[in-house]
């Protein structure tokens, strides 16, 4: 027998993700604001373009409780802290809650919304729960490459991109400057983990 939507604990977990994923959000861009300070600007826009994938990832969730409209849900979650003062910390820390929703919360979010009949948002919830499998390696690769000191040298010549004018040049080493708009090393992305690659 199905549950009523307004009865049901796939509203609350939805508030639950809209409520994770507006925090992420906010921790991101506040990242983001600590990697522009130390001039890392391509560390700053994997966290911006996250960022914004999260808010929409909000925005799905509380569009999906447009019924309850001009109610108060009282839900309870543990929600990650996570200020730190260096950016692999930062980076570790996104991974490891971008997996922690991938592989537990929403996989769980899902199976109870398929449980109360609600397909469409098991749905949502599966499909939410594979992006955030993307971030965290996402997170993980730019982790890796930070902690092996390897964000601007590659073991082999490959291309790099400035994220400013989008000069592309191939080496072992992204430049100091950018030759054509003079913007500092920290504008430049190895070309195959751009995100318009």
């Amino acid at each position: 027998m199905p549950i009523a939507f307004e009865q049901s604990e796939t509203r609350l977990n939805l508030m639950r993700a809209f409520a994770g994923e507006s925090q992420a959000r906010n921790r991101y861009t506040f990242a983001a604001g600590l990697a522009k300070r130390q001039n890392l600007q391509v560390i700053q826009a994997v966290f911006l373009f996250t960022a914004n994938q999260e808010e929409q990832h909000a925005k799905i969730y509380y569009d999906q409780l447009a019924k309850l409209s001009g109610q108060n849900l009282t839900v309870d979650g543990a929600y990650p802290v996570n200020h730190y003062s260096d950016l692999l910390s930062h980076l570790r820390a996104a991974q490891h809650n971008e997996y922690q929703e991938w592989e537990h919360d929403y996989r769980a979010f899902s199976e109870i919304a398929r449980s109360e009949e609600f397909s469409e948002i098991a749905h949502l919830f599966s499909s939410i729960a594979d992006i955030e499998k993307i971030h965290g390696d996402r997170f993980g690769q730019f982790a890796d490459l930070l902690e092996q000191n390897k964000l601007f040298v590659s073991d082999v010549t490959c291309k790099w991109m400035c994220l400013n004018c989008g000069l592309m040049i191939e080496s072992t080493m992204a430049p100091a400057l950018c030759p054509v708009c003079k913007h500092p090393q920290g504008f430049f992305i190895r070309w195959e983990l751009a995100p318009f690659s």
